[in-house]
């Protein structure tokens, strides 16, 4: 197959057409053509979210609305419950959380945000599971529930430390949000879906848009001078930099919410002893390892010297032992501590910070550290 076949069969979002005019460099992803950097570059693209304000396209993720049959919020919150670990029920309206939908084993069939719109719940889950996910939703809860794909509508986010100020010029309730806050609200005019959230690290904002509106926001948002728009390859080492997972790498379904170290997304009430302890797939193997470990854990890692150190790089213990204690699942540079940061899975036993391991690279032994995470403070409004 041609490379021009190729893409000719990849799906766009409603801004790919502003992507290409403002020379952004398309490549495939998720099954979507996405720009993964502009003329900027990723480096000065990175370092201008961290300063200003950065714009994303994730119109690819999916956005899917479940609403109870019975018309209470609080039978779709139950529901939703047999499906991930997380307190839903407990979610207030106007108010998102972070979660997981898990297997029978306790593996992560795909991380999501859950949002409480009042009479149903706005989910916001990954491209590449999106029709699984769906899927997965109406199989178990079609009897309690009905699951909607939104397919008319994009997502938009504005991301960094100057987010709020450039947003407060299009939706002048904006500042006001919280971190986590979501909910509806007007943006230049238009009737969006509104949340203080986003994967940098940073302070910002995700818009759910209709498809139709979305070039003219992004464009009206990206005449202000302290604003850019941002690819994917930007986006990837912001989110590095802030220790956050990305799904199909640093957790799947061989990886547990506990194994990930996401623990704190776990609620009291969901755990051995809580109100509503247990009931979702694999909460077996989940609760026995909140109460008693999990044999291997995500640690952030510092590999030392300058040279990155990628996804798929075995560790090892010292410099002799042929068997690798562990893998390396995203690495990179992180421009904004000019230095090479990654994350893996160790042995719970080796995963402290301080502990020193092995990478193997180019046929060479790499010390790398185990650091905490995130490599970057976080800059939210709580």
């Amino acid at each position: 197959m041609l490379a021009s076949d190729k893409t000719s069969i990849l799906k766009q979002t409603p801004l790919h057409a502003l992507h290409v005019a403002r020379g952004g460099k398309m490549v495939p992803f998720a099954g979507y053509d996405m720009p993964v950097q502009y003329a900027t570059g990723v480096l000065k693209e990175h370092l201008h979210t961290r300063a200003a304000a950065g714009l994303f396209d994730v119109s690819h993720m999916g956005q899917i609305v479940l609403r109870a049959k019975s018309g209470r919020i609080e039978d779709a919150a139950l529901a939703l419950e047999k499906l991930v670990p997380m307190d839903i029920l407990a979610l207030a309206p106007g108010r998102q959380r972070y979660a997981q939908f898990t297997n029978e084993s306790g593996g992560i069939l795909d991380d999501l945000m859950v949002a409480n719109f009042g009479d149903h719940l706005f989910l916001v889950v990954n491209a590449a599971c999106k029709d699984e996910d769906e899927a997965h939703l109406r199989q178990h809860l079609s009897d309690t529930c009905i699951t909607e794909s939104l397919t008319d509508r994009a997502l938009i986010a504005l991301q960094g430390p100057k987010a709020a100020d450039v947003l407060a010029k299009f939706c002048p309730e904006a500042p006001d949000m919280k971190f986590m806050d979501a909910g509806p609200h007007r943006v230049n005019g238009v009737a969006c879906f509104v949340s203080r959230s986003g994967y940098t690290g940073e302070d910002g904002y995700e818009i759910s848009i209709p498809n139709d509106q979305a070039e003219a926001l992004a464009t009206a948002l990206l005449e202000h001078p302290d604003v850019l728009p941002i690819g994917l390859g930007a986006r990837d080492s912001l989110r590095l930099e802030a220790g956050m997972c990305l799904y199909g790498h640093d957790i799947d379904t061989t990886t547990t919410p506990v194994e990930g170290n996401l623990i704190w997304s776990i609620q009291k009430s969901r755990r051995t002893g809580g109100a509503r302890a247990g009931g979702f797939f694999g909460s077996d193997t989940i609760l026995a390892q909140l109460d008693g470990g999990a044999s291997r854990q995500r640690v952030g890692l510092k590999p030392e010297g300058r040279a990155p150190v990628r996804e798929g790089v075995p560790l090892f213990a010292d410099t002799t032992s042929t068997d690798a204690i562990g893998t390396v699942t995203s690495g990179g540079f992180g421009p904004s501590i000019s230095a090479p940061i990654a994350m893996g899975y160790l042995p719970t036993s080796l995963a402290k910070n301080g502990t020193t391991v092995l990478a193997e690279l180019r046929g060479q032994r790499l010390p790398m550290t185990v650091a905490p995470m995130p490599f970057v403070p976080n800059n939210y409004k709580r």
